[in-house]
């Protein structure tokens, strides 16, 4: 299960998740970059049967209005405009106050502060949630590896994309929490000496990532994305700054799975002809660099990306209002409910390159929702 980030979009993973849990289908290798780092926490340090409950709680509490105020969740809009006034009122909100039990606002803020400790250089403190996470998450369940687990940071000096897996580390909130801090937002979270910034800073999916890894294997990918790289054409400066994160943050999915879909064409052309070739030439040094790259492995891509509404805007990510929340938790359960139902998702490839692709917005046929 590869989890992209996008802040408060990030309900809608939950959302998959439970239709993948309910369907029987539990991964036994999740990762994930900056919301989809804490989602990936949430389902490996916890019991298959606590792990929806554990997201809920998550989702729940750091979707409380601030201040008491209404969620507004029995109300119906009349109007798309409407709709998007208080959407973007419930942004500003999460500005000025930041977002329960998750972060808040630092005072005072960096700009009036002499130069000092990286970890401080933020508009927000993000304690709230190294405590929320150790609450929710066990963290000796994932050191245990009962499933693996991977999240993905930038170090902040070197600008290198790393991997934070308990194949490799003992893994604690700080990972976590360095796979999210996203920059001037949350400032750069400090793990054995380094400081890291958000993973999205170099690529917002775990997807080519976790597909390289070696020893390969056979691999049914559930890719759960954020932001959508396909759009129309904006109508007004709001939609032209929407469109803008969208085509930054997706990191070009379809295209990694296209790249990628090519390279093991050639892995598997490479281990055919190796397998055909006289014992004396398979060991050549020539043949046995090649056996290195060949791979005959099979590979099922399912792609389940959010597709935001019209009124959404481009504070989608930092609209973490409880009304929202359900509606991005829907959207998952609903699009992972519909994709299940194509019988060619969970069956073996039989293609020539050995890798099948599902995407429900195309073959899926559904509609783009207004």
């Amino acid at each position: 299960m590869l989890l992209q980030g996008g802040g408060a979009l990030g309900s809608y993973q939950a959302g998959v998740y439970q239709a993948l849990a309910e369907a029987n289908l539990h991964p036994d290798w999740v990762a994930g970059i900056s919301i989809g780092a804490i989602n990936a926490a949430l389902i490996a340090g916890n019991p298959p049967e606590q792990r929806i409950e554990k997201l809920r709680t998550f989702w729940e509490t750091i979707t409380k209005p601030p201040m008491g105020l209404p969620t507004m969740q029995g109300f119906d809009f009349t109007s798309d405009m409407q709709h998007q006034f208080v959407n973007q009122m419930r942004a500003f909100e999460t500005l000025l106050f930041g977002a329960s039990d998750f972060f808040k606002p630092r005072f005072p803020p960096p700009m009036f502060t002499p130069a000092g400790n990286p970890g401080n250089l933020a508009y927000y403190d993000v304690s709230p949630l190294k405590a929320l996470l150790e609450r929710l998450v066990d963290f000796d369940r994932i050191n245990a590896k009962e499933m693996r687990f991977s999240v993905g940071a930038t170090n902040v000096k070197t600008g290198n994309f790393i991997y934070f897996d308990n194949d490799t580390h003992k893994v604690g909130s700080q990972h976590v929490i360095a796979s999210g801090s996203l920059p001037p937002g949350f400032p750069a979270a400090e793990v054995d000496g380094e400081f890291y910034w958000d993973g999205g800073v170099v690529s917002n999916t775990p997807l080519l990532w976790v597909l390289d890894a070696r020893l390969r294997a056979d691999t049914l990918a559930f890719q759960i994305d954020l932001w959508s790289a396909r759009g129309e054409l904006p109508r007004d400066m709001i939609e032209v700054d929407t469109r803008v994160k969208d085509i930054r943050y997706s990191s070009r999915t379809r295209a990694g799975t296209d790249q990628f879909r090519q390279m093991q064409a050639l892995r598997r052309a490479t281990a055919k002809l190796l397998g055909e070739l006289p014992a004396e030439l398979r060991q050549t040094p020539e043949a046995e660099l090649l056996a290195q790259g060949a791979d005959s492995k099979v590979y099922n891509i399912i792609q389940t990306i959010y597709r935001a509404r019209s009124y959404e805007g481009a504070g989608k990510d930092i609209e973490f209002s409880r009304r929202t929340m359900e509606e991005h938790w829907a959207s998952g359960y609903a699009d992972m409910t519909e994709t299940l139902k194509h019988p060619e998702v969970l069956q073996r490839p039989t293609s020539p390159d050995g890798v099948f692709t599902f995407d429900l917005a195309l073959q899926g046929r559904k509609e783009t929702p207004k």
